[in-house]
């Protein structure tokens, strides 16, 4: 059995024991976060929410928090001697999932 669950504006495909990096969540390590699900699909049906499954939710573990890999920005404008050197690191939250109850 598997579901489809949203946070930070993005769906991610999970099951029992996945570990999935999602948007920065305010919840401390070792917490457990509940997260809404869109769909769930088991051996014999398939359940689609309008717009999530009702009585349906996805449990997990917060591992770690953490910022991704540093990833440059770099502008220029041509023959006008402008350029401009910026970095970025997105926060994110680690998540192993501990159940899919359905």
């Amino acid at each position: 059995m598997f579901a489809i669950i949203e946070t930070g504006g993005k769906q991610y495909k999970v099951q029992y024991g996945d570990v999935i990096y999602v948007e920065k969540l305010d919840a401390a390590d070792d917490s457990t976060v509940t997260f809404p699900v869109v769909a769930v699909f088991g051996e014999n049906e398939t359940k689609v929410g309008t717009p999530y499954v009702e009585g349906a939710s996805v449990t997990g573990k917060v591992v770690k928090t953490g910022k991704g890999k540093k990833i440059t920005v770099f502008t220029y404008k041509a023959k006008k001697n402008v350029k401009r050197k910026m970095g970025h690191r997105q926060p994110y939250t680690k998540v192993q999932i501990e159940a899919v109850n359905a």
